[in-house]
């Protein structure tokens, strides 16, 4: 099939084939017709060749009984459906791509593979009166204009009041090699041309009528392209568009990590959204955006719902997903905290930061206190915060060290590593990004306390919205990269923000602005290092770590890893991930600094699989050799609490859990200064309390319990404006939320703490840490997932494996609630992107271009229909212009075309069976005629279906009844013929 035309208010099909014939479908059954219009029948007997594909079909505005049928090679045939003829034919040597009637009828354009558009008139078909090549530069010499690129698709559309629009895509001269995918729009002599950013599929012109034979009067063209849809607004002279209510362009740089919130507080979308509208483009049409068929349901449920997305350019966006909406409330770009890097640095080697080197990795939100926290990829943290007041105001940032290093232990003291003052000292950071072959930079010195990115050290515009209010970057240390973050923790009530790598873990307090804390995760144990193991010399050390980390990926030890540290984010956009090559290169030679950004990358999915399951039997096996041979173990899992750190505490305090790759789980307990007053001044001691508790496999989730199964939330702080106008005493008090949702009366001298690895769950009692119940989630694979979520006033352990099964368990006592094989993980990009929230949701991104939301909630699923919009909304058909009485009588032809008559059984007789092969739909006739008429939607079909169901199986006790008394009455009958006939010869029948 080449070309397909359905005439207004018909339900005969036009079809064009490859072969040049044209054939007619009734499409409300489906059902061929007999009348054929054969190539050969159409064409002169005289012409030697055969005319090429269909490429146009259409029905004469004049008269619907003349169909205008263009052929690929150029003839157009005006074929007489009534007297089976053709009427008039035109032939023009330039092959034809599309054609489009004036609305009287008697004139038609033609666009050609030259870029040139015909016009003819159907009284001199011999040849076309008006030729014109609207790119083609005119000729000196009078020459015909230079040919252009074909116009593949022409739209003429006629005004009572101005001059025809004439719309095309296509048609630009070849010398400019490099022009993009453009829609040319002709109105009188002015040409504009709409330059798109992806290739256009097809366009529509919009017009006033739906009658061919009126004036058009066009309002607007809709464009497909191949990424996006878009509409041009043709009644200001500009040709803006309109703004696109619909998310199209989720991958607008591709999606990196996400996180969904549902029933978050009500006021943050109407404020988010109020932030996001006041940067919005400018140069959008005013107009209401024209397409308006079908309607909305939210249905029943009511709470807001959040998605956030991490992009590989570095920006972030707040999407509202309450309901079935996806609505774009706010963009944030974390790329402008940092330098420009200057063109030109960093394109010697492929080292991976440097193609997106903002790339968003992890991202931690507080609805509550409005606290946003993004690590990126070039291991950096930024915190920000919310204001309605533009500021302008110099970034703060901190320089941290983390780099394991058995020898040299980092003290626990809080310091600060002032910023370069000179500029000298920041050459080497743009060199790092080069990844230069040698550790050596340009001054003869090894890179050392360098960030990999330079922060913006002059006051920056900030306007309405999230504003950064600290910057952390993680150094090199002796020519070795700073680590990728693997674990991220912000806490408003604490002024804290938390992060760890493979190398270790720091506490930063960011109302103060000071680092209280970075350490290699040894040294985090203390006494209490379940495995004893050794410190050695620097130089084996490292040697030691690159072997193995290389050989194996840390991502062995480390779910997260297989989540969430993807670097090169080519492969979310591709559909296959390929696998890094690089880490064998890096272990030949461990003291080059070339791809060692990819040292803690996992490698294909596949054998990262396997891998991590040899791995593990060897991780968590009693030998102490092999875990002693990783002397490095991943902080995977962080997360703020009032908690009893240690066994013989009496009262909760604020502390931080840590988890770690190796299934440890440590607690730090967190001195605040006691009043608010103090909190500006006093420093905040971090001291490690000694309790260690273990699981199998890497940690991936924390939550807690008050003693009545209820899921206390860390404290946090009640979001106030820091740049708000009346800076009185009374509102820069801090108001602190501790323990929600009982009061601390309630909180009982225990609590639960629920802990999740990768292979299992464990719920122990605090403060006497005896684990109260334990479940093994999978032996064979590994979670890639896991969240505490509430569901039905409840809470429950939501998990999802990388073998594709999402199970639910009950909180405390860890029974399954639900296993189901939904999907298996064939792609990085749905384990990097599936997450879980409350009332049962989930998300992931099933494609770079799509969002995939799913539910595990009963009471969900049954508020999904309700949910679902209606495809259509009926509208009433406009009237026809009443045609003058002359016209009628002069202009095209009185009578009425009958096509029922001409195309039905009756007449033209049925097609051949071989012809076509009718693939029945789920819907049958009935479901088809319903999505023909176009006004029953979706949702009544679905409910139409439902009662005919019920009919159907009433029905059917009936028939059943009925079809056994018939087959008695048959058994019976058949058996007297038997008996009848049973002695007779068969000569005497």
């Amino acid at each position: 099939i080449t070309y397909c035309h359905l005439p207004f208010q018909s339900k005969w099909l036009y079809v064009g084939t490859e072969r040049g014939n044209t054939h007619i479908v009734n499409i409300e059954s489906f059902i061929l017709s007999g009348y054929v219009i054969m190539w050969n029948k159409a064409i002169e007997l005289s012409t030697k060749t055969h005319p090429g594909p269909v490429v146009h079909l259409s029905d004469s505005p004049r008269d619907e009984g003349k169909l205008l049928i263009g052929y690929e090679n150029g003839t157009v045939v005006l074929w007489d459906l009534r007297s089976k003829r053709a009427d008039l034919r035109a032939y023009y040597d330039e092959a034809i791509h599309s054609v489009a009637w004036h609305h009287e009828g008697k004139q038609f354009m033609c666009s050609h593979s030259d870029g040139s558009l015909t016009l003819w008139n159907l009284k001199s078909p011999n040849r076309p009166f008006q030729t014109t090549i609207p790119h083609g530069k005119i000729q000196r010499d009078g020459k015909k204009p230079e040919s252009c690129k074909p116009i593949l698709k022409v739209e003429y559309k006629t005004c009572k009041n101005s001059e025809p629009f004439v719309v095309f895509s296509g048609g630009l001269s070849y010398d400019k090699a490099c022009r993009r995918p453009s829609l040319t729009i002709m109105h009188g002599k002015a040409i504009t041309v709409l330059e798109m950013d992806h290739p256009i599929v097809d366009f529509l012109t919009l017009c006033e009528t739906p009658y061919p034979n009126e004036f058009q009067e066009p309002y607007a063209v809709v464009v497909l392209l191949e990424k996006d849809l878009i509409v041009v607004d043709l009644t200001q002279s500009n040709f803006p568009i309109f703004e696109n209510p619909y998310p199209i362009d989720i991958h607008e740089s591709p999606v990196t990590c996400t996180e969904y919130f549902a029933d978050c507080p009500p006021d943050l979308i109407p404020v988010l959204y109020s932030v996001g509208a006041k940067h919005k483009k400018q140069g959008y049409s005013n107009k209401e955006w024209p397409i308006s068929g079908g309607a909305w349901n939210l249905g029943a449920q009511t709470y807001p719902e959040i998605i956030i997305t991490g992009h590989a350019d570095g920006s972030v966006k707040f999407w509202d997903a309450s309901a079935i909406t996806l609505q774009m409330l706010y963009k944030l770009k974390t790329s402008k905290v940092f330098e420009k890097q200057k063109l030109g640095e960093g394109k010697a080697t492929a080292e991976i930061v440097e193609e997106d080197p903002f790339a968003v990795q992890m991202m931690y939100w507080c609805p509550e206190s409005r606290i946003f926290c993004v690590a990126g990829v070039s291991a950096y943290v930024v915190v920000y915060r919310f204001s309605k007041h533009e500021v302008n105001t110099e970034i703060a940032s901190l320089e941290v060290r983390l780099q394991y290093e058995v020898e040299d232990i980092i003290t626990p003291e809080p310091e600060i590593i002032p910023p370069f003052p000179d500029a000298s000292s920041q050459l080497p950071s743009l060199k790092s990004l080069s990844g230069s072959t040698s550790t050596v930079a340009c001054e003869g010195t090894m890179k050392d306390s360098i960030p990999c990115l330079s922060v913006k050290t002059r006051p920056v515009r900030m306007p309405p919205g999230y504003q950064a209010d600290l910057v952390i970057q993680l150094v090199w240390v002796d020519g070795e990269p700073p680590q990728q973050i693997t674990s991220l923790a912000v806490n408003s009530a604490y002024g804290l923000v938390a992060f760890g790598n493979c190398n270790g873990l720091a506490v930063v307090d960011f109302m103060q602005k000071t680092v209280l804390l970075s350490m290699g995760t040894l040294d985090l144990y203390g006494s209490s290092d379940p495995y004893q193991r050794q410190p050695r010399s620097p130089r084996k050390s490292k040697q030691f770590a690159a072997d193995n980390f290389c050989m194996r990926g840390l991502s062995n030890f480390y779910p997260d890893l297989t989540k969430r540290i993807r670097t090169s984010y080519q492969s979310l956009t591709e559909l296959s991930d390929s696998p890094v090559s690089l880490e064998l290169e890096r272990c030949k030679s461990p003291t080059s600094v070339k791809g060692s950004r990819k040292l803690s990358l996992p490698t294909d999915l596949k054998t990262d699989l396997e891998n991590r399951e040899n791995s593990f039997s060897r991780s968590r096996s009693s030998s102490v050799s092999s875990i002693d041979r990783d002397s490095k173990e991943a902080i995977t899992a962080l997360y703020f609490m009032e908690s009893f750190a240690r066994k013989n505490d009496s009262a909760v305090s604020p502390c931080l859990w840590v988890g770690t790759g190796l299934g440890m789980v440590l607690i730090l307990s967190l001195n605040l200064p006691a009043s608010d007053d103090l909190r500006q001044s006093e420093p905040v001691m971090v001291s490690p309390s000694g309790t260690v508790l273990t699981l199998k496999g890497a940690v991936l989730t924390f939550a807690c319990l008050d003693c009545m199964g209820t899921l206390t939330h860390p404290p946090y702080e009640v979001w106030r404006d820091p740049h708000s106008a009346d800076d009185g005493e009374k509102t820069r008090k801090r108001k602190l939320v501790m323990h929600s949702p009982s009061s601390s009366q309630d909180m009982g001298d225990h609590q639960f703490a629920v802990i999740c690895s990768e292979k299992q769950a464990k719920v122990f009692s605090l403060p006497s840490q005896t684990c109260l119940y334990i479940h093994n989630i999978t032996e064979t694979s590994f979670l890639l997932r896991a969240d505490v979520v509430t569901l039905c006033n409840s809470v429950c352990l939501a998990c999802f494996c990388a073998n594709g099964h999402i199970m639910t368990l009950s909180l405390p006592s860890l029974r399954p609630l639900l296993d189901i094989n939904y999907l298996p993980v064939t792609d990085m990009r749905i384990a990097r992107t599936f997450c879980f929230t409350n009332e049962g949701q989930a998300l992931y991104l099933s494609s770079p271009t799509e969002i995939q939301r799913l539910t595990y909630s009963q009471e969900m699923c049954d508020n999904l229909q309700d949910m679902l919009g209606d495809l259509f909304t009926p509208v009433e058909t406009p009237e026809a212009q009443n045609r003058g009485f002359l016209k009628g009588l002069f202009g095209g032809s009185g009578q009425a075309f009958d096509r029922e008559e001409l195309f039905g059984e009756a007449t033209a007789g049925k097609a051949s069976r071989s012809l076509a092969q009718h693939i029945p739909g789920s819907g049958g006739i009935e479901g088809v005629r319903g999505a023909a008429g176009g006004v029953i939607g979706d949702l009544t079909r679905a409910r139409i279906a439902l009662d005919e169901r019920g009919q159907k199986l009433g029905e059917l006790d009936e028939r059943t009844a009925s079809m056994m008394a018939s087959a008695e009455a048959f058994s019976k009958h058949a058996h007297e013929v038997m008996l009848k006939y049973k002695d007779k010869k068969w000569y005497q029948f």
